[in-house]
């Protein structure tokens, strides 16, 4: 058993906007080490974001689209006495956030027939307006949870 937990590492926060959420995200996008394409797919991604919902601050708008995605609760299988239940458990908000952010990249990146800057503008545009294939997908872990709260006492 592990006596020290490791350090979380410092993220600096990102040279345009000064955000540690966009600079999380620049490097949750970023593929075999390119952090310049990805800071140009996100950046190029925020400003459409702004252009598409007409505010002053894009940032602002994508902070909200995150914000709208976090999930509260999920589910983890426990096994009881020979069954595995499906056991709802609040998130904390770091795992909330990455959570999010992961969805809204996974359901960009499945998109198909345009630029990636372009698919994840959508995707934030979308769970900015609390639609699309992220929100569903919080919907639907809500809805799990919801639907498994009868077995919240073998949470431990």
């Amino acid at each position: 058993m592990r006596r020290n937990r490791p350090q979380k590492r410092k993220i600096l926060a990102d040279p345009k906007y000064s955000s540690k959420l966009v600079a999380r995200f620049i490097n949750m996008i970023m593929l075999d080490g390119k952090k310049s394409l990805a800071e140009d797919v996100v950046y190029g991604a925020i400003e459409e974001l702004g252009k598409r919902t007409s505010k002053d601050n894009p940032l602002e708008v994508f902070q909200k689209a995150v914000e709208n995605v976090k999930p509260l609760v999920e589910v983890k299988s426990r096994r009881v006495g020979g069954a595995t239940y499906q056991i709802p458990i609040e998130i904390r908000s770091d795992r909330s956030l990455t959570l999010a952010l992961r969805w809204i990249r996974d359901f960009s990146r499945s998109k198909k027939g345009k630029p990636m800057k372009n698919k994840l503008a959508d995707e934030l545009t979308d769970a900015y307006n609390k639609e699309g294939a992220s929100m569903k997908k919080r919907e639907d872990t809500h809805r799990m949870a919801e639907a498994n709260k009868a077995f919240s006492h073998y949470r431990w």
